[in-house]
């Protein structure tokens, strides 16, 4: 390894390894999958199998300006994360916090204007349409007795 290789870089404020390849880092970063790292690092010209930790400043500071503005890249609205967003009315890619905060207003909103998955989230129940008559049991065991000998 030469001195200048960085065994823990920080991009969009998540400490990265930097021994791992560069693809596979970033996409630790909640909010960007492999394919998007794929994408965005082939929009930028890095190959996806250098490592991390041996990008240079400039390089890096590139890296993580594009990361937390993804949409600007230019890409197709089908890769973005957060498309058609109900609040903007535009398509955006949010990461880290600002994907964890978005996804619970989204919740909360569906809990306040009582819709049918607002209601499945108040009371802890399966909301996609799973079956629920074996899973998702949760607290106590219920109905369950044995026979007293």
């Amino acid at each position: 390894m030469s001195e200048e290789f960085k065994p823990i870089v920080r991009l969009a404020g998540v400490d990265l390894p930097g021994e791992k390849s560069l693809a596979y880092s970033i996409a630790r970063i909640k909010g960007i999958g492999i394919n998007t790292a794929y994408i965005v690092l082939r929009k930028l010209g890095i190959s996806p199998n250098t490592r991390l930790g041996s990008l240079s400043e400039s390089e890096l500071k590139k890296l993580d300006t594009v990361l937390k503005n993804i949409e600007k890249l230019g890409l197709p609205p089908w890769i973005l994360n957060r498309r058609k967003d109900p609040f903007l009315g535009m398509d955006r890619h949010l990461v880290t916090s600002d994907l964890v905060l978005a996804v619970r207003g989204d919740i909360e909103f569906m809990k306040k204007i009582r819709s049918w998955k607002g209601i499945r989230h108040m009371y802890g129940l399966k909301v996609r349409g799973q079956r629920t008559r074996t899973t998702g049991r949760l607290g106590l065991t219920v109905g369950v007795k044995r026979r007293s000998k």
